[in-house]
């Protein structure tokens, strides 16, 4: 079952009611240590994110969002941490709520395939610290930068 139709089913049930949603998150930063983020249409900046589907692990739905999202082809080179609560509460334009559970990963880009097959990425850029703009969700710049010496937690 494919994400939208596990969503659709349960949304079928419980309408626009809170969901808690297993999720994963990229940083992927440049040889300038710039952070690659995505301009999502009708959204404010987030990183290439998404949800874990059924029957998939942590590490296929980075790879397979990053890939999805920025044409890009990623290795994980490590967990930056994990994140959720309310903070990490949020309310889509059609008034859906969910509630992410997030395992943020550093990646490392091994090729660019170009194509990017997901149609709310409306373009990609990268940002240096000093220059980030607001992001969907509040992780801590530190740890965007990757750093920590210890994941965040």
């Amino acid at each position: 079952m494919s994400e939208s139709e596990y969503i659709k089913d349960l949304r079928a049930n419980i309408g626009n009611s809170l969901l808690m949603i297993p999720g994963v998150a990229a940083v992927i930063l440049d040889n300038k240590n710039r952070l690659l983020l995505q301009d999502k249409a009708n959204e404010a900046w987030s990183l290439p994110a998404g949800m874990i589907e059924p029957g998939e692990s942590p590490k296929e739905a980075i790879i397979r969002e990053v890939q999805e999202e920025t044409g890009l082809l990623v290795s994980i080179s490590k967990v930056l941490g994990l994140f959720g609560g309310k903070d990490f509460r949020y309310e889509y334009p059609n008034g859906d709520l969910v509630e992410y559970q997030i395992t943020l990963f550093k990646c490392t880009i091994e090729d660019n395939t170009g194509k990017v097959t997901d149609a709310e990425t409306v373009s990609t850029q990268y940002f240096h610290k000093q220059e980030m703009p607001e992001l969907v969700l509040p992780y801590p710049l530190e740890v965007l930068f990757d750093e920590l010496t210890e994941p965040f937690f």
